[in-house]
């Protein structure tokens, strides 16, 4: 049942409703989805849901931190999300550092991409035709329509079983997560149909359309898997098991595509960009990245030189050849002076050569021009910490946490900020909320369990801390409960 749980949710819209009460933390029973409209969740047991599926699949998977990369997802699946039949629909996407060509959808809008899935396509609208379909498969509630007796699942247990069936057989880890799930999970009766594949094609050419993509880069896109798939005998990839491309559905994305006017979208720097950190990141030794990208530039094998440099320019700088990699990174800075990749990247190369002081100057000016960019930020106060600066590195991360209060990146670098500072105590719960949100329940736990043993906290803190810590225990004894049947 588990296998096809997770066979059916790789890429097709991940999309089970429930969580426990409202304001009642210590009661995880999902209410019964009833109505497939999900009129019986509240939009608080969605969005609680969809945070424990996240806390799950970070724990799972190696969910790209990188401000950068994590900044061009989330806006290009936010344009997208913005054109869509979405309505009041929130939707978080993020990226996945594994060769899986592959996507999915999570409860409350969460959408994860494969970096094999980014590196497979060849155009931006390709990459868009995917995310507009996935979400499509959210804002038509495909997956919540075949889901029955969800009552006797758990909040974490539920959380979790989604998480696994996302992870499959993907890693050792997704295997010891299924394993875990099966003593507690309900025998649900799933069928997804090609009706629902369809809906989510037509709807996703749509979004396309409304977004200035290429609509027909879905049935382009469509058509090259379909041809490989004769390449990969029975050992296809997650793409074609959870996508299976069919003469039919190749030839019904077409027509709706071509029902819509032609145009040829551009694709956007930061997709070259995102491409090229994600290639040069598959290369274990530094010299064969190097080899690889000075080999490209020199045939003029690639798609966009800027990209292809700036993945030279990434490569060299690991391999420590500062002076390449200056040479480089001036020669796209010459082009796009203010581009937020080249000037972290500006930032980064003079901070491991040893000039701290230009590296804090170079992001300093990139701030002022972008204020409130998240991964200049991050750089910013980062370079701040590398210098002995924690205090304005603190301040700088904190003006961050009301846009993003579910960012475990950030409470990684709240948690040094404040230990560096002196500020242990609150070192110690930024770093709770940090392994609270990667998945790691336990550490979550025990720093809490230091921090509160500190007589001088507030009222106010200590209060605030003792419910996150009844949060996670609760969590953690439903979970070995349930394992225990």
């Amino acid at each position: 049942m588990l296998q096809r749980l997770g066979g059916l949710l790789l890429g097709t819209g991940l999309l089970l409703l429930g969580a426990f009460p409202a304001g009642a933390d210590d009661d995880f029973r999902l209410p019964e989805i009833g109505d497939p409209s999900g009129g019986v969740m509240t939009r608080v047991q969605e969005q609680r849901l969809g945070q424990a599926f996240m806390r799950n699949v970070r724990k799972q998977l190696n969910v790209i931190s990188d401000p950068w990369m994590s900044d061009y997802i989330q806006s290009l699946g936010g344009r997208l999300a913005s054109n869509s039949s979405a309505q009041g629909q929130r939707f978080h996407f993020f990226l996945i550092d594994s060769p899986v060509v592959n996507a999915f959808a999570g409860p409350d809008g969460h959408i994860g991409i494969f970096a094999g899935l980014l590196l497979t396509t060849e155009t931006e609208s390709e990459l868009a035709s995917v995310i507009a379909h996935e979400i499509a498969h959210v804002t038509q509630k495909h997956l919540v329509r075949a889901f029955d007796d969800a009552s006797r699942l758990s909040l974490p247990m539920g959380a979790l079983a989604l998480a696994a069936a996302v992870i499959g057989g993907q890693s050792q880890l997704g295997a010891a997560a299924m394993a875990g799930v099966q003593a507690g999970m309900v025998q649900h009766q799933i069928n997804f149909t090609r009706a629902n594949e369809h809906e989510a094609d037509r709807m996703g050419i749509h979004t396309l359309a409304r977004a200035d993509f290429n609509p027909r880069a879905m049935p382009v896109f469509f058509e090259r898997m379909g041809r490989a798939t004769r390449f990969y005998g029975t050992e296809l990839p997650e793409f074609l098991r959870t996508h299976p491309v069919t003469t039919n559905r190749i030839a019904d994305s077409r027509g709706r595509a071509e029902t819509y006017p032609y145009r040829q979208h551009p694709d956007s720097l930061g997709y070259h960009l995102v491409r090229a950190t994600l290639r040069e990141r598959q290369y274990e030794d530094p010299k064969d990245a190097v080899r690889f990208f000075r080999e490209t530039l020199a045939d003029g094998r690639y798609r966009n030189e800027a990209g292809q440099r700036y993945g030279y320019a990434l490569a060299l700088l690991r391999n420590r050849d500062y002076k390449g990699a200056r040479a480089e990174l001036d020669k796209l800075l010459q082009d796009q002076p203010q581009q937020t990749a080249y000037r972290i990247l500006d930032a980064r190369l003079y901070r491991e050569s040893g000039k701290p002081e230009r590296a804090l100057a170079t992001l300093e000016a990139a701030l002022k021009l972008s204020p409130d960019s998240y991964p200049l930020t991050m750089a910013y106060a980062q370079t701040l910490l590398d210098t002995g600066n924690p205090g304005p590195a603190r301040q700088a991360l904190e003006k961050l946490l009301p846009r993003r209060p579910l960012d475990a990146a950030l409470y990684e670098l709240l948690s040094q900020a404040a230990g560096d500072a002196g500020e242990i105590n609150q070192a110690h719960e930024y770093l709770a909320e940090h392994y609270f949100l990667s998945g790691r329940l336990e550490q979550a736990r025990q720093q809490l369990e230091i921090a509160l043993r500190d007589k001088n906290i507030s009222l106010f803190r200590g209060e605030r801390m003792s419910a996150r810590l009844k949060q996670i225990q609760g969590e953690i004894a439903e979970l070995k409960r349930q394992r225990n049947r």
